[in-house]
């Protein structure tokens, strides 16, 4: 029997599963879920929560809305490094969202702390 001391944390390139609540799922980057804080809850290995055992983080969400949340957290993590004088092109990814889905997004991305 191993010791649960000697296992490693779980690396943020580790693989995690998003579910929609119409049957969708998207495979991320540990990394990519962390950018939102319920999420980064959920999978916080020393919490009780299915998910971190399980690496899949049920969204709450239609696909349409998860897959946004998602494109929207990929975008927040590859540009978290930026110096403060770098231009961050928050209107390409403005441009890419369907006007009406617009207030459902945001309540979403107020639920998963965003």
């Amino acid at each position: 029997m191993q010791n649960q001391a000697s296992t490693p944390a779980p690396e943020n390139n580790d693989w995690v599963r998003i579910t929609s609540i119409d049957g969708y799922s998207f495979i991320v980057r540990r990394k990519i879920a962390k950018a939102s804080g319920t999420m980064k809850s959920m999978l916080d290995m020393s919490s009780s929560y299915a998910e971190a055992a399980t690496k899949t983080c049920p969204s709450g969400q239609r696909a349409i809305i998860a897959e946004k949340l998602i494109e929207y957290m990929s975008f927040k993590a590859h540009y978290e490094t930026v110096g403060p004088k770098e231009d961050i092109p928050l209107h390409e990814f403005m441009e890419r969202l369907p006007r009406e889905i617009v207030l459902e997004l945001l309540v979403a991305a107020d639920y998963q702390e965003m």
